[in-house]
């Protein structure tokens, strides 16, 4: 008798088709409001020149944490509540944003002292 067996088995990328999402995403600061530190997280789905800035509530620019190519995946990044010149800023509200590519997310945080 002849017998032939076929079987496929079809293999995930596993950890890797996990670590890149499907959507852009920036969310809320961890914690917020905070002090002294706080946890930005953002998605990226692809390859991108990603920029991340806080800016105070006159719009003036307080500091940039990110402005570099990076690759797709799930990222953050920690902000000491200091401006580019490494002082520390003082308590208030601050806005935040990243822009990666063609897309520009805005969100607000709390710096408490």
């Amino acid at each position: 008798i002849d017998v032939a067996a076929e079987m496929t088995i079809t293999y995930g990328l596993g950890i890797d088709a996990a670590a890149i999402p499907d959507v852009f995403a920036l969310h809320q600061n961890y914690p917020n409001p905070f002090n002294p530190v706080t946890m930005i997280n953002y998605d990226i789905p692809e390859d991108a020149l990603v920029n991340i800035t806080i800016y105070d509530m006159m719009g003036r620019q307080v500091k940039t944490l990110i402005n570099s190519e990076q690759t797709a995946g799930y990222r953050n990044i920690r902000w000491n509540a200091t401006n580019h010149l490494g002082q520390v800023v003082s308590a208030g509200l601050y806005i935040y944003t990243i822009q990666a590519g063609e897309v520009r997310q805005t969100k607000k945080m709390v710096l408490l002292k």
